[in-house]
């Protein structure tokens, strides 16, 4: 706890703010909870305010969200990642810090001036024309201006909001030690690891502050997508992006926030949703590189019925096994197999102790729910939230790849069905799964992952002398050392302890009756109404260890039983 106080000091001021906040929205729990009040009245900052008016009758998952957003960037982040873990927060929860997606008013563009000229290295009017001043789009981290290239090519510029990554890095020192504070603190917020969720927050956070990333993960989609003519990729412009701008290309079309206006501008709903969800799953199973936040402002419509993904600063990444994996679970949801769907689970769940039987037995059930239903009428979304209770019930908390990628996944259902109601997930989803398992087993990668076996074998075979001459080497300098780990020491221990108490009661008893043997042999002694004490104590020395018999005759019978 001194750690974690220490740690703080620094950053009283903004935790007096976060904690003023989070009691005006009636969150006054939470704080108690997690220790801030009593970190703050040792550190002597008073608090003031209590719940408001308006917030107390909103729910508790409202009630966060608002003190969110009033805290600022970072901490919106933060809502808007939690959005992603329906391992661990329940859909309400989960609907509400999917509102954080709003926008916030813009700075003035006099304030972001000195960025555009740090980042430029000259005025930006000497680089760009038509330059506007007014910002059209606005985020926590970023906002975005119009502008045009000197050839006139039309693009946009999204410059990182100034002093926010100051800010943010405090936040996120301030995160890491609340975290700390809330693991040690509330034992029953242990099995969510706010620490390791913070640390993977603090990582994504920091891939959205640098735009170089972004850049790199944009030219990567879009060699991903080269021979696609139906997915856009804006261009980057590399010589004017760094850390804290990004150039790239403007893409003007229907926004994925105005469903009603693809009518008016001819284009086919449908289509659209097919080959939106078309491009997702290829990132998905094919790619194992996918866009993680695909709400509808992410989205531009184009004539041709064709599609342009915006804003690439939170992505997810999926190994080949991590991959396999996936079209295992998706596999077993299709075709209403368990099996398969509880060997995933029970990998993911690592070293975590999980009643193995009620966990199949929970898939069982679910799969049975989807008995007898059509496949084309499976609601893949509804499923899998489903799926994300059951590892809420089991404490399975997801590594970060897999938290995005449900998210991911639930939400590509609902983006499809708002352009088609009549839109089925799983007809889209099963060619894509055939062509997965189709590159899985192809000879080219077969040979891939021969190869990759056998070069991990050589490596091992050839390190075998170099470790056993530095274990030699150990054992002559007496540094040589063999950890055990017995699963049973305790047991062993706690029998150890019951084998000693009868021996020492069973040398007890034996004394006790050599003792009141030799007592009884005095015929002459002291008497008490003409009782001889000496042959009185005799008989309670016997009657001792006769009780005492029958206590390690009954020690030993119970321990046959066990």
């Amino acid at each position: 706890m001194l750690r974690q106080t220490l740690g703080v000091v620094r950053e009283l001021p903004r935790l007096h703010e976060i904690t003023s906040v989070f009691l005006r929205y009636g969150l006054g729990e939470f704080v108690q909870r997690i220790g801030l009040v009593g970190l703050l009245e040792r550190a002597g900052h008073a608090l003031q305010g209590g719940k408001g008016v308006a917030a107390a009758r909103l729910a508790p998952a409202a009630r966060m969200r608002l003190a969110l957003t009033e805290l600022g960037p970072t901490f919106i982040k933060l809502g808007q990642v939690m959005a992603t873990r329906v391992d661990l927060l329940p859909p309400a929860w989960i609907a509400e810090f999917e509102k954080l997606h709003t926008q916030v008013p813009p700075v003035a563009f006099e304030a972001v001036r000195p960025e555009l000229e740090r980042a430029l290295g000259r005025s930006p009017f000497d680089v760009f024309v038509e330059l506007e001043a007014q910002s059209f789009a606005a985020a926590s981290i970023a906002q975005v201006h119009r502008a045009r290239l000197a050839d006139g090519t039309p693009v946009v510029l999204k410059v990182r909001r100034p002093g926010v990554r100051d800010k943010i890095e405090a936040d996120l020192r301030l995160l890491r030690h609340v975290a700390e504070l809330i693991e040690s603190e509330v034992p029953e917020a242990r099995r969510y690891r706010p620490v390791e969720v913070a640390a993977q927050f603090a990582r994504s956070l920091e891939r959205e502050l640098d735009f170089a990333a972004e850049t790199r993960n944009i030219e990567r989609f879009a060699r991903n997508f080269a021979g696609d003519a139906h997915i856009v990729i804006p261009r980057v412009f590399p010589e004017w992006t760094s850390d804290v701008l990004l150039v790239q290309e403007r893409v003007d079309g229907v926004p994925g926030t105005d469903p009603a206006a693809l009518d008016a501008a001819g284009l086919d709903r449908r289509l659209l949703a097919a080959r939106g969800v078309d491009a997702f799953l290829k990132m998905i199973l094919i790619d194992g590189f996918f866009h993680a936040d695909p709400h509808p402002g992410n989205v531009v419509y184009l004539p041709g019925n064709r599609i342009a993904l915006l804003d690439f600063g939170m992505v997810g990444r999926l190994s080949p096994e991590r991959r396999e994996q996936i079209v295992a679970l998706l596999g077993g949801l299709a075709r209403r197999d368990e099996t398969p769907m509880l060997e995933v689970l029970l990998d993911w769940a690592g070293d975590a102790l999980v009643d193995e039987a009620k966990l199949a037995a929970d898939l069982n059930e679910l799969v049975f729910d989807y008995e007898g239903v059509p496949l084309r009428e499976l609601r893949v979304d509804v499923a899998l939230r489903q799926l994300a209770a059951i590892l809420r019930e089991h404490s399975i908390v997801l590594p970060a790849d897999l938290a995005l990628l449900f998210k991911a996944l639930i939400s590509l259902e609902g983006l499809g069905r708002a352009y088609d109601p009549e839109f089925r997930f799983t007809e889209r989803l099963a060619p894509w799964v055939e062509q997965a398992v189709r590159r899985r087993y192809a000879p080219a990668e077969l040979a891939r992952r021969g190869r990759s076996a056998l070069s991990d074998f050589l490596g091992l075979f050839a390190a075998v002398p170099r470790d056993l001459a530095r274990l030699v080497r150990d054992a002559r300098r007496g540094r040589a050392r063999v950890d055990l780990d017995l699963k049973r020491l305790d047991h062993f221990g706690r029998q150890l302890d019951r084998t000693l108490d009868r021996v020492t009661v069973g040398i007890l008893t034996a004394s006790l009756v050599i003792g009141s043997a030799i007592v009884m042999t005095v015929r002459e002694g002291p008497t008490v109404a003409g009782v001889n004490l000496l042959t009185a104590i005799g008989l309670l020395g016997y009657l001792a260890a006769f009780v005492n018999s029958l206590w390690i005759l009954y020690g030993i019978w119970r321990a046959g039983k066990e």
